[in-house]
């Protein structure tokens, strides 16, 4: 059996003889438990307030946009319709156009964006799901389905017939123009739904009919501004984005939904990193408890030290011996911490004890990668303090 670990199991179990080292080793434990529990906690609230927040914009955003590399808009023609539709990994697809226009109502004016969508886009986005009143749009028609924030801010309800919501698109072209009344192109347009997903995209886009936008902006039939792709699952995102960079001759632009979304992804692992530091440094503060306690037991088996020194035992055996038990004390303190912490997140998630309002619980994550952040952050810095308080025992020590 290895020496050092066999007397570092016993230090461990074994009470000493001063009452102030086990109060003091207790402490320690106790430290160790409850920073391990607080971490895992805050990283699984973390995780699931991400979760939480991704799901505004993972349910209307696709799982891939593509948009021309080289201007505004690009032409799509039936055979590439086609070779898309044959691409292995793409469940659906549909064709957009968004654009900044002028929306006029009654007396109030807002410059927001119109997107043109086609009758698959339901299909592909299920932005159904998030409407607030209302239906979704017809093809063909003059109908719109507007923001909760654009309509709060028209004070504009829908199925006014009487009060049509006004755009006005500027037309492509040069130079300078006379009449600014000439500048635009106006339609009148009906809104039959409402949809709420988030404050930021409540207030950013109009939908409306694809045809209706294309006459709008003066776009031919095939000219779109981008297509929203729905691939299979477990499908290679890598190979569909290929196929499809092959298709339009490297002109166009792919992203996911991460990079469509890049800022708020960044904003939320900046925050679960700034959070895990912030706890890791109340860990190390609780560690210290651990040294102080490590370094108590030095001097008091410093006579069984001498001994074991007198019958042979080398110097690095000995600071072996509280190095091993050290770090002993931080993964049973680490695993006992985990057990209580796991214990209630999954508390939370079955029976919802935190609330954040009266119908939405706190959301948290139970991941495996939380585990094993926590337990390695747990076993490294136990490592750390054990080594740096085995270091006092040395020769002169003993001597």
């Amino acid at each position: 059996m290895n020496f050092p670990l066999y007397i570092a199991k016993r230090y461990i179990f074994s009470r000493s003889k001063n009452n102030a080292i086990n109060v003091i080793n207790y402490i320690a434990s106790m430290g160790i438990i409850v920073g391990t529990m607080a971490l895992f906690v805050v990283l699984s609230v973390f995780s699931g307030l991400k979760v939480f927040s991704l799901s505004f914009t993972n349910e209307i955003d696709p799982d891939l946009k593509m948009t021309s590399t080289l201007g505004k808009s690009f032409f799509i023609s039936p055979d590439q319709e086609k070779e898309i539709k044959n691409i292995q990994g793409i469940a659906s697809y549909t064709k957009i156009i968004e654009e900044r226009v002028l929306f006029l109502f009654k007396d109030k004016q807002q410059v927001t964006y119109l997107k043109g969508v086609d009758s698959v886009y339901p299909v592909v986005n299920d932005i159904k799901k998030k409407l607030f009143n209302g239906q979704w749009l017809k093809p063909d028609t003059y109908q719109v389905v507007i923001g909760y924030g654009i309509a709060q801010d028209f004070s504009m309800g829908i199925l006014d017939f009487e009060n049509p919501l006004q755009i006005f698109a500027p037309k492509p072209g040069k130079g300078a123009i006379d009449n600014p009344e000439e500048a635009f192109n106006k339609t009148d347009v009906l809104p039959v739904g409402i949809y709420s997903v988030s404050e930021e995209l409540d207030s950013k886009y109009v939908f409306a009919d694809l045809g209706l936008v294309q006459e709008l902006l003066m776009y031919k039939p095939n000219q779109i501004s981008g297509i929203e792709l729905n691939l299979k699952e477990n499908a290679d995102e890598n190979a569909v984005k290929e196929k499809l960079q092959t298709i339009f001759k490297n002109k166009i632009t792919l992203k996911n939904r991460a990079q469509l979304n890049e800022s708020l992804y960044k904003m939320l692992n900046t925050e679960n990193i700034a959070v895990y530091l912030i706890f890791t440094l109340v860990i190390i503060v609780a560690l210290f408890n651990l040294i102080g306690a490590l370094i108590m037991m030095i001097l008091d088996k410093k006579g069984n030290l001498k001994t074991l020194f007198n019958l042979g035992t080398p110097i690095h055996h000995l600071r072996k011996i509280f190095l091993l038990q050290g770090t002993l004390l931080s993964v049973f303190g680490g695993i006992i911490g985990l057990i209580l912490g796991i214990v209630l997140v999954v508390l939370q998630q079955q029976y919802e004890l935190i609330m954040i309002t009266p119908t939405l619980a706190y959301p948290v994550v139970f991941t495996l990668e939380n585990v094993l952040i926590v337990m390695g952050t747990i076993i490294s810095l136990g490592f750390v303090a054990s080594l740096i308080a085995s270091s006092r025992v040395s020769k002169k020590l003993l001597d």
